[in-house]
């Protein structure tokens, strides 16, 4: 590792520490807040709750510092920052569920140490891609098992061992997502090229399509069998996302849409409970009292600098702990705190496709970028649902909504992200590319101004 980069890696490690304990105070003074809004007095416990807040990110942070020195810099404090966010709007909703959040904080925050301590080297899973075929198979059809699946809200896409329950398809979408990238890999300049009909080719050799029609076929079952559509417009567009970067093809992603809306159209005509999603989402004001209504009554009086975190109602809407909590946000902190969130999910993504643009190794490009569109098409899914862009769907805000599964999955995948990134190649500084470029160029410049200079005889 050459000097510069360790300085590199240093300085991302003091940021990091440093926007860490910003995000800590941001938390803390949410968490203030919300107290004195709901019960007039300082919380009792900000301390202790100050410091098991810096002791969880703060450690994690010293495993990054120890195991991936180059990483970006940027995402852990900005998971850090939704974290304490929706645990702030969940402890001032239920405490019960504060207490059961905070405990899947800790889980979450061992699964990316975990995953850090075993995957040294991203590329190295790209030899098990059918392994995490079958892991994500099996996860993806266990609530379908008698005995252990749930059905809950219409969606059976809970499993439950005694007293724990978790939505596998969370994890299910990180092992899709590996083995997606490990298959394009190999296969994507089969799949760039157009060789079927023959007569006028248009597609690739049709043996070469079998995942897209495979990844097609999930989507189909988890919408039909679970009857959760979220899940399964998640799977597509991810598969959809990552074959488009593989092959840059733009037919792919237009021809995935067109086959997931026959589908999604299919199963609202047999389907009751997508029914009545579709029929909230064109006539919402035929339930007054409903999710969507109420999430309009309290943006709106939420304003733009919001009513004071705990001085809103938002506990009249329905599941808004988990489905509803940005509608939470949006009451008591208002457009700019609303705003505030969008900001820090737009920061996730965009530096999760630097990371992508910046890898050396194929997979690790492939596998960021993936992992990239998962996160921040699952914050579109479920934003546009609680404004109305699309139906509502189920999916969680990640890192800020109610739900130990989803925040214990997305703190693997970011640990993912945070490997790629210690990996990628080094930032060349601009006057260094400048200088070397004029120096290769002169040469040509030199034979241009003088052409016997360069002749050859």
């Amino acid at each position: 590792m050459s000097a510069r980069a360790t300085v590199m890696g240093q300085v991302r490690r003091r940021s990091e520490l440093g926007l860490l304990i910003l995000a800590a105070l941001v938390t803390g003074g949410a968490y203030t807040l919300a107290s004195l809004g709901t019960t007039a007095s300082v919380p009792a416990d900000i301390g202790p709750f100050l410091g098991v807040f810096l002791g969880l990110f703060v450690g994690a942070h010293l495993v990054v510092r120890r195991l991936a020195p180059q990483a970006d810099g940027m995402l852990l404090p900005l998971a850090a920052l939704l974290n304490g966010i929706g645990y702030v709007f969940i402890a001032r909703l239920d405490a019960e569920l504060a207490d059961n959040q905070a405990t899947w904080t800790a889980v979450g925050i061992v699964g990316f140490v975990l995953t850090l301590l075993l995957v040294r080297r991203a590329r190295d899973l790209e030899r098990y891609r059918y392994t995490f075929l079958l892991v994500g198979l099996v996860l993806l059809i266990s609530p379908l098992i008698p005995g252990i699946g749930r059905n809950i809200r219409g969606a059976r896409i809970w499993v439950a061992f005694g007293p724990i329950s978790f939505q596998p398809g969370e994890f299910a979408k990180i092992a899709f997502a590996l083995f997606f990238a490990s298959y394009l890999v190999e296969k994507r300049e089969l799949l760039s090229m157009a060789t079927w009909p023959r007569f006028r080719p248009v597609l690739p050799d049709l043996k070469h399509l079998g995942p897209v029609l495979v990844a097609w076929g999930l989507a189909i079952v988890v919408m039909t069998a679970q009857k959760d559509l979220g899940s399964s417009l998640l799977f597509f567009a991810l598969f959809m996302a990552m074959l488009w970067v593989a092959t840059g093809r733009v037919a792919y992603p237009l021809g995935g849409a067109a086959m997931f809306g026959v589908a999604a159209y299919g199963a609202w005509t047999q389907f009751g409970h997508v029914q009545n999603r579709v029929n909230q989402w064109l006539n919402p004001w035929d339930d007054a009292g409903g999710q969507l209504v109420q999430t309009w009554y309290a943006l709106a009086w939420g304003g733009v600098t919001g009513t004071g975190i705990g001085l809103g109602r938002p506990d009249k809407i329905p599941i808004v702990e988990s489905d509803f909590i940005f509608a939470a946000i949006g009451e008591e902190l208002g457009l700019l705190g609303g705003t505030a969130v969008l900001v820090a999910y737009l920061l996730i993504v965009g530096a999760g496709l630097r990371i992508a643009q910046q890898a050396d190794h194929p997979f690790e490009k492939l596998l960021a970028a993936g992992l990239t569109a998962l996160l921040g098409m699952q914050a579109f899914v479920i934003l546009a649902g609680v404004t109305r862009l699309l139906p509502l769907t189920g999916v969680v805000l990640p890192f800020v909504s109610y739900g130990g599964s989803a925040l214990v999955a997305n703190y693997v995948l970011l640990a993912l992200l945070i490997r790629v990134s210690d990996q990628r190649r080094p930032a060349r500084p601009r006057r260094k590319a400048r200088v070397e470029s004029a120096e290769a160029s002169a040469p040509e410049e030199s034979a241009s101004a003088n052409p016997a200079a360069g002749a050859t005889f």
